[in-house]
């Protein structure tokens, strides 16, 4: 991986990289709505992949340095902070409407986070990408928030929600490509930062799962975790190390294609109706991050 750092391979190792977490972050997004409330679907996957990176953590990497345990500690803070946002908003709108606000949210910000932070410059046409994605992205949005026809007394909160988890994405996607940098060896920053984003959430589903009248079952709700977690390794885990290989606004912009790996999901799964409006957003979308990609 350092051998081909900031390289051509490495750009296009990045790409596919960016890309492939795009399509686990669906899956994973996915996983968090449905049967269980969002809070416990999240504390069982935090618990699963806190659980199995310790082991690779503890024998498979050169233990942190000082500062890597203290770049770990901001990360963690950062990571907690975009969960609670993120499940505040899921208690208060549908997935549909919460989640493209976020990622559309996610890469304008990183963009401008990435220039100040690690110096990235985009050329205008890579900018016109950006925004043909995000705008996209948006669209999609506002086309879902149109549709919706429950709770739309907390809708105006739950925007506001997602904007704001939108800038946390951007915050801990910069400050984890800056810990990935920072480490000598990149993957003890990766599998330390799995173990230590894993306890906060547990603790929270565990309270608020005994709180509950009629809780759910464990076995389930615990093996929805596991695949979860295999799902985040393949998520967040490859686009950190896309941030290590290549720009991180490239990477960022590449993930958010997400939303429309989401949508065929939800089509060619779940058998759900797409439409010439949604196709036409989700063609924006893709065409936005192309430009990225090849506009430099």
């Amino acid at each position: 991986m350092l051998a081909i750092e900031g390289t051509e391979v490495g750009r296009f190792v990045a790409m596919i990289l960016a890309l492939m977490s795009a399509v686990f972050h669906a899956i994973f997004g996915a996983l968090q709505k449905g049967r269980f409330d969002p809070w416990l679907s999240r504390g069982a996957i935090d618990f699963c992949y806190g659980s199995m990176a310790l082991l690779p953590a503890l024998f498979l990497v050169p233990p942190p340095t000082l500062e890597i345990w203290g770049i770990l500690g901001i990360a963690w803070a950062i990571h907690v902070v975009y969960k609670l946002l993120m499940a505040m908003a899921y208690d208060r709108a549908a997935y549909t409407v919460v989640y493209p606000v976020v990622r559309g949210t996610g890469p304008l910000i990183t963009v401008i986070f990435a220039g100040l932070v690690f110096g990235e410059q985009f050329s205008t046409a890579q900018w016109m990408g950006v925004l043909l994605l995000s705008g996209g992205i948006f669209a999609l949005a506002l086309y879902n928030l149109k549709h919706v026809n429950v709770g739309r007394d907390a809708l105006g909160a739950a925007l506001i929600l997602a904007v704001l988890t939108g800038c946390m994405v951007a915050a801990y996607t910069t400050f984890d490509a800056y810990g990935m940098r920072a480490a000598e060896n990149p993957f003890t920053f990766l599998a330390w930062f799995f173990v230590v984003d894993g306890i906060v959430f547990p603790i929270i589903a565990w309270r608020r799962w005994h709180r509950m009248e009629t809780p759910p079952e464990v076995r389930p709700l615990m093996m929805r975790g596991l695949i979860g977690g295999v799902i985040a390794f393949l998520s967040f885990g490859a686009v950190m190390v896309a941030t290590r290989l290549d720009k991180v606004g490239e990477a960022a912009v590449l993930r958010e294609t997400s939303v429309v790996f989401a949508a065929l999901i939800g089509w060619l799964v779940l058998k759900e109706t797409v439409g010439p409006r949604r196709l036409t957003m989700m063609a924006a979308i893709a065409s936005g991050a192309v430009v990225v990609e090849f506009g430099a």
